[in-house]
């Protein structure tokens, strides 16, 4: 079964319904389950849960984090390469319909991009771009790739999706992660904030993930962009998506980002507020989930909140993140795709992590390892 088909047993009012109808006593039931089922992670979303149930909740996800990957937060940091973008999406800076000057770097300037990115000590790059392949596409990938493969041991993707000898081709060029947003699952809102553009593909998009198992990622992260639609729903999704990539590609690890819309370019206004209290909630309930999954926390958040939400599930974070392309060299940073909460160094962010007991990881993946095992 596909996870389209498999989407289709789970209607988004049926789901809805059975969140919010939640009762405090079922919410009580399904955190006293050692392994949650999909109906269990259901009521852990429920708006009735109370602070009593929420705290129990993130004591359990701070154990399981501990158990399952000690005290250390993986730092990564993005790397746009293009806003050049032929998509209509309602809520993006980078959407054609907003007009500023466009730019893609040159080999020259991604060099030059991954250098300084070296020097503030990362390993782990992930590479953007807008969704315009015939001016940044799998050739100018492979390109980029092998310039910034120099510099660091491990590069993950964020561009438009590709099928499945794209993503074989990804692989092959060094690239061993892929992040790729449903933003949401709702498929009318989808059509309505996507009017026109490769993206406008539902389920073309829906499908990414599943290909790129299938070519071999050995990363492979989702999410939905909480505010576009009901939120309830789109986590609910993510999590049954989550799980379906985990048992298909079990040599894959699968991960979750939780990113709330940001102000950008073209004055979209979110559908619906995810405030802290209920984005903790989410983190805490999909680590009950899927206790091994990586959990993400970009730089969109508050420094504040993300100091305090690291014991509770996340286990890689972004530092010093700049959503412009060039703009890690360059003082302008005009045109960037959303604005940035956290604005730390990549220094400060690890001496908060050394301050809270944590270890930074900057490396821990490079190919060379499955060089090295394949000739012992």
């Amino acid at each position: 079964m596909s996870f389209q088909q498999q989407l289709e047993c789970y209607p988004q009012t049926e789901i809805v319904q059975r969140i919010t109808a939640t009762t405090p006593q079922q919410i009580d039931r399904a955190l006293q389950q050692q392994r949650l089922n999909i109906d269990d992670f259901s009521r852990l979303l429920s708006p009735n849960i109370t602070d009593r149930q929420l705290e129990l909740m993130a004591e359990r996800a701070q154990r399981i984090t501990r158990q399952r990957f000690g005290r250390t937060i993986l730092l990564y940091a993005p790397l746009y390469l293009s806003n050049e973008c032929f998509n209509g999406c309602k809520y993006c800076g980078f959407s054609a319909d907003n007009h500023f000057p466009r730019k893609t770097l040159t080999l020259q300037e991604i060099e030059r991009e991954a250098k300084i990115l070296r020097s503030q000590g990362f390993r782990h790059m992930l590479l953007l771009t807008g969704e315009a392949p015939k001016v940044a596409g799998i050739d100018y990938l492979e390109d980029a790739i092998k310039i910034i493969k120099k510099q660091c041991g491990s590069v993950s993707i964020e561009v438009f999706p590709m099928d499945t000898d794209g993503y074989q081709r990804m692989v092959a060029a060094g690239v061993d992660g892929l992040t790729v947003y449903q933003e949401t699952y709702d498929t009318e809102l989808y059509r309505q904030l996507h009017p026109y553009g490769p993206k406008s593909d539902y389920h073309y998009r829906l499908d990414a993930p599943e290909r790129a198992g299938i070519a071999g990622l050995r990363r492979i992260g989702i999410g939905s962009l909480l505010g576009l639609g009901n939120s309830l729903s789109d986590v609910f999704y993510s999590g049954l998506h989550a799980l379906y990539l985990a048992r298909k590609f079990w040599r894959t690890q699968v991960t979750l980002s939780f990113p709330r819309i940001c102000p950008a370019d073209g004055g979209f206004q979110p559908n619906s507020i995810v405030d802290d209290r209920q984005l903790t909630q989410f983190i805490c309930a999909m680590r009950l989930l899927i206790p091994d999954a990586g959990l993400v926390l970009s730089t969109r958040e508050s420094a504040e909140l993300r100091n305090n939400l690291l014991p509770l599930g996340i286990t890689q974070m972004s530092a010093g993140s700049c959503t412009a392309p060039g703009g890690y060299g360059e003082e302008n940073r005009d045109a960037e795709q959303f604005t940035i909460s956290d604005e730390r160094s990549p220094a400060e962010v690890e001496n908060l992590l050394k301050s809270r007991g944590y270890e930074a990881v900057w490396k821990d993946w490079d190919g060379a390892f499955l060089n090295k095992a394949a000739n012992d």
